[in-house]
């Protein structure tokens, strides 16, 4: 009987002796660095998600709540009717087909423009191909509202101002998806693209059918970041549209911010509105994000 005592005694001492080493391993393994990067990570991300949540909270609040209570994030009573006085006030359903119907076509155009400009001054050999990609991004250091003036005459002369035709016309060329396309196709196996010029393949074909599948994140990357640039422009699009019926968002929320000679008394419909402008783009990069993280993170090309 003391031996078997004695034996299990020794065992329980080996699983503390075990428990311990596994203890001290674990505590070696823990790397101050990873942590700083993580809370570092943690505090970021929850700075650029508090103005969305205070925005979403204060649509739910009065205005004596915005103003004595800014950081409580849940309201005692929600004020759920200021998205429908929000609707009744303003037709936010017109400017939000407005501001998506223009930035889906932009996009498409861009994104076709831009895969077929980038294909051809990675695929093509010419003369002077170094010197037109340079030009051209020469002509990306120039600052935006440079070309204001000379765009705006230039509608105003083709009779397309106020309408969409003309926004959508002005914003049909992208510099930036030029070299993006541009940067990721360079990654593209040259001996896909041979194989299919040798079996027939007509450029077109080879654009669409092969260098796409294989490029598609930086599509996706491009795609995303041109739509939600041309549904948040603001200042371009004021400029040439001047039809209520024509508003983008961003002139819309302008334009029921300062309706009447408020000027922002009513915040707690503002808000609202603010959020029904911005829970389109969140819906569309909960949907894209992995296409997006994909198309930064590998530039694009799936091998």
């Amino acid at each position: 009987m003391d031996n078997v005592g004695v034996l299990q005694r020794e065992k329980v001492l080996k699983k503390k002796i075990n428990l311990k080493r596994e203890l001290g391993k674990m505590s070696i393994d823990i790397d101050p660095v990873k942590i700083f990067k993580h809370i570092s990570l943690i505090g970021m991300s929850l700075a650029m998600i508090f103005p969305f949540i205070w925005m979403i909270s204060s649509s739910l609040k009065t205005n004596y709540e915005i103003w004595n209570e800014p950081f409580k994030i849940i309201p005692d009573v929600p004020q759920w009717f200021s998205f429908v006085d929000a609707f009744k006030s303003a037709p936010f359903g017109m400017y939000l087909f407005n501001s998506g119907f223009t930035a889906i076509i932009i996009t498409f155009i861009l994104t076709i423009n831009s895969a077929m400009f980038a294909y051809a001054i990675t695929q093509f050999k010419f003369k002077g191909r170094g010197i037109l990609f340079a030009i051209i991004m020469g002509i990306y250091m120039l600052p935006t509202a440079v070309t204001y003036v000379p765009s705006y005459i230039i509608l105003a002369r083709m009779n397309l101002l106020d309408s969409y035709t003309g926004l959508i016309f002005s914003n049909a060329a992208s510099i930036f998806g030029i070299f993006l396309f541009r940067q990721t196709f360079l990654k593209v196996n040259e001996s896909l693209i041979e194989a299919a010029r040798i079996d027939g393949a007509s450029e077109w074909t080879i654009l669409w059918k092969i260098v796409f599948p294989i490029t598609k994140p930086s599509f996706v990357t491009f795609g995303l970041i041109t739509f939600i640039t041309n549904y948040n422009s603001y200042l371009w699009p004021s400029l040439i549209i001047k039809s209520p019926e024509r508003s983008l968002i961003s002139i819309g929320l302008r334009q029921f911010f300062i309706q009447d000679g408020a000027y922002g008394i009513n915040w707690s419909q503002i808000m609202a509105g603010s959020t029904i402008a911005v829970m389109p783009l969140l819906i569309i990069f909960v949907f894209t994000q992995k296409f997006f993280i994909n198309g930064i993170a590998d530039s694009g090309v799936k091998e």
